[in-house]
C-alpha cells in the first residue's frame, strides 16, 4: 500500500508539472498536428486550442495555460493586435507561429517587440513538419521558464536615447555575440548603444530562416553601425554587425590580417542551426586573443563550451546577468563552465565592451 501511495503521489507530481499548452490557429490541420506532437511529450499538455483570438480569450481564462502558441495571420482578429492585448491584461508567455513571407516575418517581429517570447515558422519546401515539432517543444520548454515580467519590461523600454562613449581609435578586434530567447530585444539594446567605430561584430541569434532577414534589415534602419544578414564570405570589418542567418551555421575564417564569414549547413548543434557554439569554438581558433565573446539571455547552454574555448585562447567574455535576462540559462551554463570574465546587467554590456576593447 505504501508502495502504490508513493507512486500515485509521484504521478500527481508529474502531471501537475507538465507545461499546460494552448494552441491558437486558424488551421484545423496545424491544430490538429500540434496537438498530436506535443501530447506525446510526458511535459508537456495540450490543454485546449482554439481557431481564432476570440475563442482563445475564453480559454485562457478558463483553463490559464503556461504558454500559448500563437499564429500571425487569423480572420477576425489579427495576432498582433491580441497579442497585444493580451500582454496588457493577461500577460503569459506566448510563441509566435508564422509563414515565411515577408510580410509574416515583419509581423513576426512586431510581435516580439510586443511581448513575444519566441518566433517560429511553420512548415515549408525546405522546413518539415518533423523539423517544426522538434524545435516546438524546445521552444516551448524554453517559453515556458521565461521571467515574463522581465519580457514585458524589456518589450514596454523605449529605444535608447544615449550611444555608448566612441572607442579612442580603430582596432582589429572581433566582437562575437551568442543569444535566444528574449535575444531580440536585447540584441537590439546592445547595437543601438555600439560605437559606429566598433570592431566588426558577428552575431548568432536563434530565430528560423527568413526571419533573420527581416530582423536584420530592422535593426539596420535602427542602429548607427550596419547591421545585415551574412553571406558566405562577407569580411568582418569595423562598423559592421554579421547576424548569421537561420538554418545556416556561421563561423569566423582568416586570410591574412582579414576577417570573412562561413555559412554553412550541417548538423543541429544543442538542437540549434545556427548555433553559438559553433561560431564561438572558431572564433576561439581564428582570432584568439583578439577577441570579445558575449553569450546573452537563451535557454540551454548552447554557447557556453565555445565562450571557454574563446577565454582559454586569451579573448575577453562577458555574460548578460540573471536580473536581465528573459531566461537565465545559456549565461548561466558559461559561468559555471568558468568561461566567464564579467557579468554586466543588459544595460552595461555595450559598455562593457567598449571597455575591453579601450583597454
Amino acid at each position: 500500500m505504501e508502495f502504490l501511495k508513493f507512486t500515485e503521489e509521484k504521478l500527481l507530481k508529474m502531471i501537475s508539472s507538465k507545461i499546460k499548452v494552448l494552441v491558437v490557429d486558424d488551421s484545423a490541420i496545424v491544430r490538429k498536428i500540434f496537438n498530436e506532437e506535443l501530447s506525446r511529450e510526458p511535459d508537456i499538455e495540450v490543454v485546449g486550442t482554439a481557431p481564432d483570438p476570440y475563442v482563445a480569450r475564453d480559454k485562457i481564462v478558463q483553463l490559464r495555460p503556461d504558454v500559448v502558441t500563437l499564429d500571425i495571420e487569423m480572420p477576425r482578429m489579427d495576432g498582433l493586435t491580441f497579442l497585444k492585448k493580451l500582454m496588457k491584461y493577461y500577460p503569459l508567455p506566448v510563441i509566435i507561429v508564422s509563414s515565411l513571407s515577408p510580410k509574416g516575418s515583419t509581423m513576426a517581429l512586431e510581435a516580439m517587440e510586443s511581448g513575444a517570447v519566441e518566433v517560429l515558422s511553420k512548415p515549408g519546401s525546405s522546413y518539415s513538419v518533423g523539423d517544426m515539432c522538434i524545435h516546438l517543444k524546445e521552444k516551448i520548454r524554453a517559453a515556458a521558464r521565461v521571467n515574463i515580467n522581465r519580457q514585458r519590461q524589456e518589450s514596454l523600454i523605449p529605444s535608447p536615447a544615449t550611444i555608448t562613449k566612441s572607442l579612442s581609435e580603430t582596432t582589429q578586434k572581433v566582437i562575437a555575440i551568442g543569444a535566444s530567447t528574449g535575444g531580440t530585444e536585447a540584441l537590439k539594446e546592445v547595437l543601438m548603444n555600439t560605437p559606429v567605430n566598433s570592431p566588426g561584430i558577428v552575431i548568432v541569434q536563434h530565430m528560423p530562416a527568413k526571419f533573420t532577414t527581416a530582423f536584420a534589415e530592422r535593426l539596420n534602419k535602427m542602429c548607427r553601425i550596419e547591421v545585415r544578414e551574412a553571406k558566405d564570405g562577407d569580411s568582418v570589418l569595423n562598423g559592421r554587425a554579421l547576424i548569421a542567418p537561420g538554418n545556416f551555421h556561421m563561423l569566423i575564417r582568416r586570410n591574412g590580417a582579414k576577417y570573412f564569414v562561413t555559412v554553412k549547413d550541417g548538423p543541429l548543434v544543442h538542437h540549434q542551426r545556427p548555433a553559438v557554439d559553433v561560431l564561438f569554438k572558431s572564433v576561439s581558433q581564428y582570432v584568439g586573443a583578439n577577441a570579445i565573446g558575449v553569450i546573452m539571455t537563451g535557454m540551454g547552454a548552447d554557447g557556453a563550451t565555445g565562450l571557454r574555448a574563446m577565454k582559454d585562447a586569451g579573448a575577453k567574455t562577458i555574460a548578460q546577468d540573471e536580473a536581465s535576462c528573459v531566461v537565465f540559462g545559456m549565461p548561466k551554463e558559461a559561468i559555471k563552465l568558468g568561461g566567464v570574465d564579467k557579468t554586466v546587467p543588459l544595460d552595461r554590456i555595450a559598455s562593457e565592451i567598449v571597455h575591453f576593447i579601450n583597454q
